[in-house]
C-alpha cells in the first residue's frame, strides 16, 4: 500500500472516527440547548469545558507527540510502559490534590463543586485514555479507535437524553440522581470516560518497564509541546472565559449564544480534526523516505483544495445546518460562522506546515508559534470584546490561526524546505475566502436567510468555484488517484 494511500485511508477511518461521534455530539448540542433551563445555564456548561480542555493539556504535558516519537528509536514496550507509568501517577497526584481543593476550585471558577467533582473524574479518565489511543493510531488500528470513539459518545449523548428529557418520568432512578440538569450532564460525560477506559485498559496489564532516561527524554520532548498545547487551548477556548469576564450584560448568556452558533461551523472543524489525525503519525513514518518533502507539499496542497471548497459549499448550506444543531433562540450570533469556519481551514493549513519542526525535534518553534497565537487571542479579546462583543472572540480566533500559518510557514522554509505551491494555495484561499464573505454578507443578506434565491445564488457560486479549482487542478487530482 502507498503512503498516500495509507493516509487516505487513516484519515478516512479517523474522519469517520471524529465525524460520526461529532454528528452525535451535534445531537448533544441540540439536547443541550433545547431542555437546559437557560442559555446561561448552556453558557456555564461551555465555560466549565473550556477549563477542561485546559485541564487536559496540561494534565497530558505532550506525552502522546512524545510517544509517536519515540516509538520510532525505542523499544516500543518501554516506551508504551513509561508514557502509561507517568501519566497514572500525575493523574493520581491531582485527583488528590482537586478534591482536597474543591471548595476552592468552586470558589475561584464561580462554578458549583457539584458540577467540579465530576469534571475531576472526566479530567482523570480522559488522560489516563491518552497512551492507549495514541497506541491504536501507532498501530494502525483505524477502526477500533473509531468504533471505541463513537461508542463513548454514543453512551453520552444516550444518558445525556434520558437524564434531561425522560428523567421526570423515571421516579426510581430520579431518587437517585441530583435535580440540577448541569450537573446531570457531567454525570453522564463520566460515566461515558470511565466506560470506555474500562475497554482500553487492558494495555495496563502488560508488563511494565519504566526507563527513567527515556523518561526523561520523553518529557524534553513533550514540554515544548505542552507549552504549544496550552497556548492552543487558550486559542480554542479562552475567548469563552474571557467574554465572561468581560461583557456586562447577561454575560454567561451570551457566553452561550457564542459558543452554541460557533458549533454550528463544526464542519471545517471536523474536517481539521480527522486531517490532523490522519497526517500525524504519517508524519513520522514518511519523515525517512527520499520523497518526503515532496510528499509532505502534496499532503498540504490536497488540503487546501479540498478545504477551500468545503468552505463555500458549508458556507451556503448554514441555514439548514444550524437547524440541526442548535435550538432557535441561540440564532442570534450566526454571523460568527464563516468567521470561524475560515479560522479552521487556517488551522488545518497550520497543522499541515507544523510537519517541519515536528520531524526535526525543534518543537520549541511550534510552542512559540502557539504562544504567539495566545498572545493574539488575549490582546484582541481583551481589546474588542467591549467594544464589538462575541463577533470579536471570532475576528480574534481567525486572525491568531492566520498569523500562526504564515508564521509557521516562514520559519519551515527557513529550517526545512517542502517546495509548496504557494501561489495556487493562496489563489484558491482567496477566491473561496473572498466568495464566503460575498455569499454570506452580502447575497444572504440581500435575499435574506433560507430562501429559494438564495440557495440557488449560494449554490451557483459554489459550483463556480469548486469547477474552477478543480479545472485548475485536474492533472495533480489524476497524479494523486495514480498514488493511492
Amino acid at each position: 500500500m502507498s503512503s498516500i494511500n495509507r493516509l487516505f485511508k487513516h484519515t478516512f477511518v479517523y474522519g469517520l472516527a471524529t465525524v460520526l461521534p461529532r454528528l452525535l455530539t451535534v445531537l448533544l448540542t441540540l439536547l443541550l440547548t433545547e431542555y437546559l433551563p437557560s442559555k446561561t445555564a448552556f453558557g456555564e456548561v461551555s465555560i466549565i469545558f473550556s477549563w477542561i480542555i485546559l485541564a487536559n493539556v496540561v494534565l497530558t504535558y505532550g506525552m502522546e507527540t512524545a510517544f509517536f516519537r519515540f516509538r520510532e528509536s525505542e523499544n516500543d514496550n518501554k516506551v508504551i510502559s513509561t508514557g502509561l507509568i507517568s501519566l497514572l501517577a500525575t493523574t493520581i497526584a491531582f485527583v488528590v490534590l482537586a478534591f482536597l481543593g474543591l471548595d476552592q476550585i468552586a470558589e475561584w471558577s464561580g462554578k458549583s463543586a457539584d458540577y467540579w467533582k465530576w469534571v475531576i473524574g472526566i479530567l482523570a479518565f480522559d488522560t489516563l485514555m491518552v497512551i492507549p489511543f495514541a497506541w491504536m493510531r501507532a498501530q494502525g488500528k483505524a477502526m477500533k479507535y473509531a468504533v471505541i470513539k463513537m461508542v463513548n459518545v454514543i453512551i453520552s449523548v444516550g444518558m445525556t437524553a434520558i437524564f434531561l428529557i425522560w428523567l421526570p418520568d423515571l421516579p426510581a432512578l430520579a431518587q437517585y440522581l441530583p435535580a440540577d440538569k448541569v450537573e446531570l450532564y457531567f454525570i453522564a460525560l463520566m460515566a461515558a470516560s470511565a466506560f470506555t477506559l474500562l475497554v482500553v485498559c487492558k494495555i495496563y496489564l502488560r508488563k511494565w518497564e519504566f526507563d527513567a532516561r527515556l523518561w526523561k527524554k520523553m518529557l524534553r520532548y513533550g514540554f515544548p509541546i505542552l507549552i504549544a498545547g496550552i497556548a492552543f487551548a487558550i486559542n480554542e477556548t479562552f475567548d469563552k472565559i474571557l467574554l465572561e469576564w468581560l461583557l456586562i450584560d447577561d454575560a454567561t448568556a451570551q457566553v452561550g449564544v457564542y459558543t452554541a452558533c460557533y458549533r454550528v461551523a463544526v464542519g471545517m472543524t471536523l474536517f481539521a480534526t480527522a486531517f490532523k489525525l490522519g497526517i500525524e503519525p504519517f508524519f513520522f513514518s514518511e519523515s525517512k523516505s527520499k520523497n518526503a518533502t515532496a510528499t509532505y507539499a502534496m499532503i498540504t496542497k490536497m488540503f487546501v483544495v479540498l478545504g477551500s471548497i468545503a468552505l463555500i459549499t458549508y458556507t451556503v448550506f448554514v441555514d439548514v445546518i444550524k437547524r440541526a444543531i442548535i435550538a432557535e433562540e441561540y440564532w442570534e450570533a450566526l454571523n460568527i460562522v464563516p468567521v470561524i469556519l475560515v479560522a479552521y481551514l487556517f488551522f488545518g493549513i497550520y497543522q499541515t506546515l507544523s510537519v517541519w519542526y515536528k520531524v526535526t525535534d525543534r518543537t520549541s518553534y511550534g510552542a512559540w508559534i502557539s504562544v504567539l497565537g495566545a498572545a493574539i487571542t488575549i490582546g484582541l479579546n481583551i481589546w474588542l470584546i467591549p467594544i464589538i462583543g462575541y463577533m470579536a472572540s471570532a475576528l480574534t480566533t481567525c486572525a491568531a490561526y492566520g498569523l500562526m500559518m504564515i508564521v509557521s510557514y516562514l520559519l519551515g522554509r527557513k529550517h526545512y524546505h517542502i517546495p509548496y505551491e504557494v501561489g495556487n494555495m493562496l489563489l484558491y484561499l482567496a477566491i473561496s475566502i473572498g466568495s464566503t464573505v460575498f455569499f454570506f454578507y452580502g447575497i444572504r443578506e440581500y435575499f435574506g436567510a433560507n430562501t429559494w434565491q438564495m440557495y440557488l445564488s449560494g449554490i451557483t457560486l459554489a459550483a463556480i468555484v469548486s469547477l474552477f479549482i478543480l479545472g485548475r487542478e485536474r492533472n495533480f487530482i489524476k497524479t494523486l488517484l495514480k498514488k493511492t
